[in-house]
Parts: C-alpha cells; structure tokens; sequence
C-alpha cells in the first residue's frame, strides 16, 4: 500500500485530499504545514508528497526546495490554489517555478479526485487496473 504524505494548511483540502487517497486504498499522513510535514517526513517513509506551495512559516516556494532536499527520491507533487501566469498577465507562472525547485508535477487547485489519483499514479510509475482485475504477474 503505498505512503502519500499531504502537507497542506487548510484543513478542508487535507482532510477531502485524505478522505478520497483512504477509500483509494493509500496510507495516508496529513500533516497542516511545512514544520509538522519536515517531522514527518523524518519519521517515517513515503512513496509520494502531496506540498501545498504557500504555507504560512514558510514562504512561498521555500517548502518545495526544503521538502526536495530532504528527500530528493521521492517524488514531490506540488499544489497550489493562487494564480497562474497567462499570456495575458505578467505574474509569475508559480507551478512552472516549483517544477524548477523539484516537483515532479504540479496541480491547480480545485483538481478533480481524479486528476489527483492520476498525477499519484504517474509519479509512483503505476497504472490503475479496473477493480475486478488483478494486475499480470
């Protein structure tokens, strides 16, 4: 079963990311910002990190290079609810910027259950047989 780690500080998005990873059958870790997600991090192992990119004691793009830096192999699955640069706007495209910093991939929020469960499934190298079939040998 694999280990999800979820560092987010808004408790309604840890708890539906946990809430939908637990029916999905993963081993789910919520932890509510960078501090208490290093500790994790420390204490136990993971398959995939799921890092909000703005958290409040640790700025901006900070928890992604720290998280990245402590535990390179696994991979990091940035998340973010601010806005996105467009050909339009000349803000800075910050999932483009958490890429540089580590991230394997990146999601906007709101995303879907199941471009989460996607992007999960990409990043541990695994593609989802239907439920009433196990996978070949």
């Amino acid at each position: 079963m694999p280990r999800i780690l979820v560092v987010d500080d808004d408790p309604m998005v840890g708890a539906t990311i946990e809430v939908l990873l637990l029916r999905q059958g993963f081993d789910v870790t919520l932890t509510d910002g960078g501090e208490t997600g290093l500790a994790a991090l420390e204490a136990q192992t993971f398959d995939v990190m799921l890092v909000d990119i703005f958290m409040p004691h640790m700025r901006g793009f900070e928890s992604i290079r720290i998280f990245h830096e402590r535990a390179p192999a696994i991979p990091l699955i940035a998340m973010s609810g601010y806005a996105f640069a467009s050909s339009a706007s000349p803000s800075p495209d910050f999932l483009r910027m958490a890429l540089e910093l580590g991230a394997m991939r990146c999601l906007r929020k709101p995303f879907t259950p199941e471009t989460l469960l996607t992007t999960i499934r990409e990043c541990l190298g695994q593609s989802a047989p239907p439920k009433d079939q196990k996978e070949a040998p």
